[in-house]
């Protein structure tokens, strides 16, 4: 028994050396305490789901593992109400890519194997079943998506402005709430500035973690911001480089023509009769004119969108940290033209929604509508909105209609028909904002009816604050 218990202690002792040695690996920082959902496992965790082509029959999913899982896998079947619908399972390989974490912005794991696969010919309208793993024993639980229709069919989706700051700890009750309030919504816009630093594996750890399997099961519409940018000396165009994982972690279309540094985030989705045209401000922003307006050429779309972080119409002003002023004449032009009905921005840390008029007649009474426009901030940092800078945009026939500060929000659009509905809640669930638009589709006219709650609105000055109004 002695001799036993002396080789089972020198056994574990041996056990624990090697685990030990592994962590005194120098090739990695350590200095970080991490949380057991930061590590890298053959377990598959960041699982997220993306559109890829056609809406109604292809999705794209994106998940990461430890390098000792060299090939991956998903399995997707058709949702069944009995236990035994995975017997309709079909298999995919995924394509694996190995990222180096050294070199990151604070505490690192190393190296970490990111996998994708391309889920195509699934049913339009209909629930579907996928898992991850590494084909043996290692597999995610099984999660649902809905495909969207071939034709126009009600559905909803929800829209976050910037995650950005404490967000394992703070953002993860707002996407929470979210999907309790609107529960049956089939996608998830995030407009940019989803962490703080770019390369910080541990903040996108904490932004997949607040997310859990909500980023598996809503397909997810990830707009880049400038946090996703790791600045190099400086704030000019030139000094900003993509956060190392943004490509790893998001599986979304690459459009052709577009220069690679744009690539995987400039991109549009189709779904239904919907377009929403997603552009990256932070980059090549005159590129991206002719790429748009060529998107809102294509016909068949009743509803058009178009998202992307920097704002044509914001709370604040930072020149340093906004659209060339070039750039946004133009993409403001386009959006004109072409009577794009909504524009999802982020940046500015406050709530703002306005909309700008037919421009023909900018002082007109009435109700018509050319476009909305929302600057919204999911996240705990806040900044103060500037009266003064916002009467500025008179002149352009913007009008702004709601304001809020200090206040963590989230957005729920519908689409019916004719009608879209736009609301926006606080964290709490509160119904802050909303608006109904109806379009006639044989003429383009929209009519807006404002139906903004009997709320005070919130301020700094009737909330309590929270950290650094700084940006």
């Amino acid at each position: 028994m002695q001799s036993q218990s002396f080789s089972l202690l020198l056994s574990f002792a041996v056990l624990l050396g090697g685990f030990q040695a592994v962590c005194a690996d120098p090739a990695h920082d350590h200095s970080h305490d991490f949380r057991h959902w930061e590590v890298a496992s053959r377990d598959p965790d960041r699982i997220f789901l993306t559109f890829h082509g056609d809406a109604a029959t292809q999705r794209a999913v994106t998940w990461r593992t430890d390098t000792s899982v060299e090939k991956a896998y998903v399995e997707i079947a058709p949702a069944l109400g009995e236990p035994g619908f995975d017997q309709f399972a079909k298999r995919i390989l995924a394509t694996t890519e190995l990222v180096s974490l050294d070199g990151g912005q604070g505490a690192n794991q190393g190296k970490v194997h990111y996998h994708s696969a391309i889920l195509a010919d699934l049913k339009p309208d209909s629930l579907h079943a996928y898992r991850v793993g590494d084909g043996g024993e290692r597999w995610s639980e099984w999660v649902q998506f809905k495909t969207a229709a071939s034709t126009a069919k009600p559905f909803s989706f929800v829209y976050f402005g910037d995650a950005q700051n404490d967000v394992y700890s703070r953002w993860a009750r707002v996407i929470r709430m979210a999907h309790q309030t609107a529960p049956q919504s089939t996608f998830a816009l995030h407009a940019g500035d989803l962490i703080n630093k770019a390369n910080s594996d541990t903040e996108w750890a904490g932004w997949f973690e607040a997310g859990s399997y909500l980023h598996a099961q809503w397909t997810g519409i990830p707009v880049i911001g400038n946090h996703e940018y790791k600045h190099n000396g400086g704030a000019e165009e030139s000094q900003r480089k993509m956060s190392m994982l943004w490509q790893p972690q998001f599986t979304v279309p690459v459009p052709e023509g577009l220069s690679e540094d744009l690539h995987e985030t400039v991109y549009s989705v189709e779904y239904q009769d919907v377009q929403i045209i997603v552009l990256n401000s932070m980059k090549r922003t005159a590129e991206q004119t002719a790429y748009m307006e060529k998107e809102l050429q294509k016909p068949g779309f009743n509803w058009r969108f178009v998202t992307f972080h920097y704002p044509i119409y914001s709370p604040r002003f930072r020149a340093t940290h906004a659209l060339p002023e070039s750039e946004r004449e133009e993409w403001r032009g386009i959006i004109e033209k072409y009577k794009v009905d909504c524009v999802f921005q982020g940046h500015d840390h406050g709530y703002l929604r306005g909309q700008v008029p037919v421009r023909s007649a900018p002082d007109a009474e009435g109700d018509e509508l050319q476009t909305l426009y929302v600057v919204s901030v999911s996240g705990p940092k806040q900044g103060p909105p500037e009266p003064e800078h916002m009467a500025k945009y008179k002149a352009e026939g913007f009008t702004a209609a709601r304001v809020g500060a200090n206040t963590q929000f989230f957005q729920v659009i519908g689409i019916d028909g004719n009608k879209m509905t736009y609301k926006a809640y606080t964290a709490t669930g509160e119904l802050y904002d909303a608006v109904v638009i109806e379009k006639d589709f044989s003429t383009g006219k929209k009519t807006i009816h404002q139906e903004i709650p009997d709320t005070e609105e919130r301020t700094f000055e009737n909330t309590v604050e929270y950290g650094s109004k700084g940006f």
